[in-house]
């Protein structure tokens, strides 16, 4: 079409050279009829070149239409091919797994067919044991009433006779003792149940000194402290003692203990494995152990910088160990560190006042409560084990005295003595200072953990959960798999025969068995 069109335009162009051809001169007339001879030719050149450009485009579009649509006839007929590949599976594997059932099922049928049949044989071989029984009876019992002269009926009534008579004695024995044991224990449930209440009272005092929050970066480094199948947490709990509390709080864990030394162990062992970022038992192990031993170096760092902002000088380095032992420990919920040091800046101002020693006051009031922090635990009271130390150490007398006698355990013989006196009163009877609840239930806790220390073959105890629950790691050596069952339930009866406590303890004993050796 294109090409008629400009077969037109030619012509319309000659047909014009014609016309103007008239109008200009005849002697122009064939110079301007060849030049538009020469025109029209370009014009019909550059029509064909322009015909087959657009041509081939046209060729080249239809093929690459065709391309795509076989293209995508192939991915649908792919694809049929695959859902029918996979049908075909599904059935091959359910005649499979049939077939499998069947065989399974004529196996099954056949051990019960077995079994049924020894079953039938034994009950036939214990029905014809239990005929002979009972003829060796009957004739045994022909030959009692022989001998004794009696049926066995008669003797049947009179040892019955005799029964009922014993029974009757021994019924008005257990009544009697069960109201005296009601009379004098009913004083003592009284107790009990006012504890309880007095404790659940108590409950948001004891979680202030008895937890510490370890704040996470994020909540995914959980399940690495969690572990598989729990076995990180669980080695860090026995390696501690420490209850580790993980829940629903965003980017934190809950370090649950009584211990203040133990809660710190684990908390920096904690924050060194999130750092190292290995986590796993018995590294878990190896940074506990490098923890303790660095705690044991910052208490002492703690004693030094004491005694340094008090003014003391020259104490004994096992005194200054104990005192800065007192910042894991507290004194009817509060800190002990805390409190001797309050104790010792109250004796130097009253000393000033009187005309004493100020230095030797403070020092004095700083020691009285050594004795609340034994590595191991004692019957002595704190205030003459506090003593006993000091005068080992080579303190002065009027310092022994003063620790020995602020509870009038012992009598008086210096002046520092009541002025000790005097300022541990007034630390702890200001308002909001002590907490009577919070110290009996960490005793309670000690003497749970106490108890089954009492029993061989124990290598740790730890009372958790607020005291309802003794977990007691015992040594595989020393103790079997039938003694552990054996051990928990010494323990919750010495429990409940010796303590008073609220709710129920629950006892686990763990016996966990290693076998270690070095390839050199």
């Amino acid at each position: 079409m294109e090409i008629t069109y400009i077969v037109i335009a030619v012509i319309i162009g000659l047909a014009i050279g014609f016309a103007i051809a008239k109008m200009l001169e005849r002697n122009q007339a064939s110079s301007t009829i060849s030049n538009a001879k020469k025109e029209a030719a370009s014009i019909v050149k550059e029509a064909k070149s322009e015909g087959e450009s657009i041509k081939k485009d046209k060729i080249l579009q239809a093929k690459e239409k065709f391309i795509e649509l076989k293209s995508e006839h192939e991915k649908v007929i792919l694809s049929r091919d695959k859902k029918i590949n996979e049908a075909d599976k599904r059935v091959k594997d359910k005649e499979s797994q049939v077939s499998n059932e069947l065989g399974k099922n004529k196996k099954l049928n056949k051990d019960l067919e077995d079994k049924v049949a020894d079953y039938d044989h034994r009950v036939a071989y214990l029905e014809k044991k239990q005929q002979e029984i009972d003829k060796l009876h009957n004739s045994k019992v022909q030959q009692l009433e022989v001998i004794s002269g009696l049926s066995a009926e008669d003797a049947k009534s009179q040892l019955v006779e005799s029964l009922k008579d014993a029974a009757k004695t021994d019924a008005m024995s257990l009544i009697q003792d069960t109201v005296e044991e009601a009379k004098l224990t009913a004083q003592q449930e009284a107790k009990k149940i006012i504890i309880n209440t007095i404790q659940r009272i108590g409950t948001e005092e004891a979680i202030e000194n008895c937890v510490s929050v370890f704040n996470l970066e994020s909540d995914d480094v959980k399940g690495r402290i969690i572990g598989r199948e729990g076995r990180n947490i669980r080695a860090l709990e026995a390696a501690t003692g420490v209850e580790i509390i993980v829940d629903d709080t965003p980017e934190a864990i809950i370090l649950s203990c009584f211990d203040s030394v133990r809660r710190e162990v684990a908390r920096l062992s904690l924050h060194k494995l999130v750092t190292d970022g290995r986590i796993h038992p018995a590294r878990i192990e190896e940074v506990v152990k490098k923890t303790r031993n660095q705690i044991e170096e910052e208490i002492i760092d703690i004693g030094k910088r004491t005694v340094i902002d008090l003014g003391i000088h020259g104490l004994q380095p096992e005194l200054i160990k104990m005192v800065g032992r007192m910042k894991y420990r507290s004194s009817y919920g509060q800190n002990l560190l805390q409190h001797s040091r309050e104790v010792a800046k109250l004796c130097g101002v009253m000393a000033s006042e009187l005309g004493l020693n100020p230095k030797l006051a403070k020092r004095a009031g700083l020691l009285h409560d050594i004795g609340k922090v034994p590595e191991t635990e004692t019957e002595v009271p704190h205030a003459i084990l506090g003593m006993q130390w000091a005068e080992k150490h080579g303190e002065k007398p009027e310092v022994c005295n003063a620790i020995g006698a602020h509870h009038d355990e012992i009598e008086m013989n210096s002046l520092l003595s009541p002025i000790v006196q005097v300022c541990d009163a007034i630390s702890g009877a200001r308002p909001g200072a002590r907490r009577q609840v919070l110290d009996s239930y960490i005793q309670r806790l000690k003497d749970l953990e106490d108890i089954a220390f009492g029993f061989g073959g124990v290598k740790k105890a730890y009372a958790i959960q607020a005291g309802r629950e003794l977990r007691v790691i015992v040594e595989s050596e020393k103790v079997s798999d039938e003694k552990a069952a054996t051990l928990s339930f010494e323990i919750s009866q010495k429990i409940q025969t010796d303590m008073t406590y609220p709710g129920q303890v629950k006892i686990t004993v763990i016996r966990e068995t290693r076998a270690v050796n070095v390839a050199k």
